[in-house]
């Protein structure tokens, strides 16, 4: 299995951060099988784009809240790290208490 859960909802309170906001906080590492993903399906046209963080981030956002992380922003990212063979990956992690 690649994350812990596959989730389709935020479960967490709503935290109000912009882009920019996100922005402030440094990237770090974190093992894909610690995230539960905030989003059930993903367009496959976002994962196999060349451009695909053109418009975007270029680290996935998630939140830490009640001892688990979830992945709210990036699945194509992660997705395409664990094609990679890849275990940990780079995100802003935002801690939520």
């Amino acid at each position: 299995m690649i994350f812990k859960a596959v989730g389709d909802d935020r479960p967490y309170p709503e935290h109000g951060l912009t882009q920019r906001d996100w922005a402030n906080i440094p990237p770090r590492q974190i093992l894909l099988s610690q995230l539960v993903t905030t989003k059930r399906e993903l367009d496959l046209h976002s994962l196999l784009a060349k451009d695909s963080t053109f418009y975007g981030d270029l680290f996935p956002h998630v939140v830490h809240w009640q001892n688990t992380y979830y992945l709210e922003d990036g699945l194509h990212r992660a997705l395409r790290a664990a094609l990679h063979q890849r275990t940990v990956l780079h995100a802003r992690i935002l801690e939520m208490f």
